[in-house]
């Protein structure tokens, strides 16, 4: 596979879309079963509950900052900037 724009913004955008999986899976798995997935890491931790929400929340906002950096905002550049042209010596 050639390392092209199209490939470039296509792997990004898929990079995108699994990210966003994750982290709404996160995010449910959490909401819905809290108590089994703080049993779960109590059982490696002794971590009390509020620390315990603090961690996963805080965690999860980085998560989602490093998806928007370094997924989802290379991938808009690559789907709406107009590249031209390199300029080469004999080009010009």
């Amino acid at each position: 596979m050639n390392l092209t724009k199209e490939n470039v913004r296509k792997f990004l955008g898929w990079c995108s879309v699994i990210n966003i999986g994750l982290l709404l899976y996160w995010i449910l798995a959490l909401t819905f079963s809290n108590e089994l997935v703080f049993q779960i890491h109590t059982s490696w931790f002794d971590i009390p509950h509020d620390r315990f929400d603090e961690i996963h929340y805080t965690m999860m906002s980085y998560f989602k900052l490093a998806i928007i950096l370094f997924n989802v905002t290379p991938y808009f550049v690559l789907r709406f900037v107009k590249f031209a042209p390199l300029m080469t010596p004999g080009n010009e």
